[in-house]
């Protein structure tokens, strides 16, 4: 009977590591110790590996594959359409380009760090996306010992340890939401945010807390895991206060139609006793009753800029980091003056014009 062929699973068993460590060792690439690549090395010897002709031709070949990796919880991706949106706007330019986009669901970090490991390892995908970066992030750590494999990051600069990103302008966008609020007449505001350690909620955190400083808005922030239920219980609790907000800015359009829904149950009429924006413009924001105000980031123009970019990298072109302004305040019915009638026009009392900013019809 003929022996089978030794995999890269015999070895792996056989030294007690993982696939993606033993891929590393054999092609020589970087990531692991050199005593672990020296057990692999042995190993591989003494079972009498020998590499896959037909896969090392394969391995050199391009993948015409970009990797993206989402963590979102079911009950979160059931009710946000930021990710769907990003992804409309990649598969456009990928299709356009002869590239497809390999998606995976992971539920973890670690998780999703390992599946990284294993794509980097096998060349399974020709570059990688990274969205919602966080504070630490392992994933960062891991791409900068592969500096020669594509990666984008679509987060601020700050946060990415010198590597490409691409990213939003989050200062300009808070501070367009502030400057139209304190036009209106709003002094005490409310923001019902992400995870605090998410890249994108720290900068915005801090653009907030600067800007409402300011322009004399007493400012409080409460932050969610994006489930509905962590929105709701924030909301109740921001207008359980003795001195509730006069306008709530949620980040995201699900939250920003639970604040509609809990303001009512306790009597409240929107937008005269409470005013509600949204930081991303969904359709459940243009549907709701009041429909929602909110901030439109295009984000399917933000997912085809990020495909341009990506395909540019894996092409050798040289890509920098980009920070984007494209954002617009749609106004609907959910905001107006305290207690009084909503704002039909972008020049608002004695104020100055509000920049981009949009009327819906």
């Amino acid at each position: 009977m003929m022996k089978s062929r030794v995999t890269i699973s015999d070895v792996a068993r056989a030294v007690g590591v993982s696939n993606s460590a033993v891929s590393y060792a054999l092609n020589g690439r970087p990531g692991i110790s050199e005593r672990t690549r020296s057990r692999v090395l042995h190993a591989a010897q003494e079972l009498g590996w020998k590499p896959n002709s037909a896969a090392r031709a394969l391995s050199k070949a391009r993948a015409h594959a970009i990797g993206l990796i989402v963590t979102y919880s079911a009950d979160v991706l059931s009710v946000e359409s930021y990710a769907l949106e990003l992804i409309a706007g990649l598969e456009t330019v990928f299709e356009q380009e002869g590239y497809s986009l390999l998606l995976r669901s992971a539920k973890s970090r670690l998780h999703e760090l390992a599946i990284m490991q294993e794509w980097i390892a096998d060349a399974t995908v020709d570059a990688l996306l990274v969205m919602n970066v966080e504070l630490g992030d392992p994933r960062i750590a891991e791409l900068r010992k592969h500096t020669e494999f594509p990666a984008l990051l679509l987060c601020d600069a700050s946060m990415a340890g010198g590597l490409t990103t691409l990213s939003d302008d989050e200062e300009e966008a808070a501070r367009l939401v502030v400057d139209y609020c304190h036009a209106l007449g709003h002094r005490s505001m409310a923001r019902v945010a992400g995870p605090e350690m998410m890249g994108h909620t720290l900068v915005r955190d801090k653009a907030f807390v600067s800007l409402t400083m300011n322009a004399g808005i007493r400012y409080r922030c409460l932050h969610t895991d994006y489930s509905p239920a962590q929105g709701r219980m924030s909301i109740e609790q921001l207008l359980s206060l003795p001195d509730p907000p006069t306008v709530i800015v949620c980040d995201s359009g699900a939250a920003a139609v639970t604040a509609i829904d809990v303001g009512r149950r306790r009597g409240m009429r929107v937008p005269e006793d409470l005013s509600v924006i949204s930081w991303d413009d969904t359709f459940m924001c243009e549907m709701a009753d009041p429909s929602v105000t909110s901030l439109n980031r295009n984000v399917f123009g933000r997912g085809r800029k990020a495909a341009r970019a990506i395909i540019d990298m894996v092409e050798g072109r040289q890509v920098k980091s980009v920070t984007a302004s494209d954002d617009t305040m749609i106004v609907r019915d959910s905001t107006g003056r305290p207690k009084r009638t909503i704002v039909h026009n972008a020049v608002i009392g004695d104020g100055e014009p509000v920049k981009n900013l949009l009327l819906s019809k």
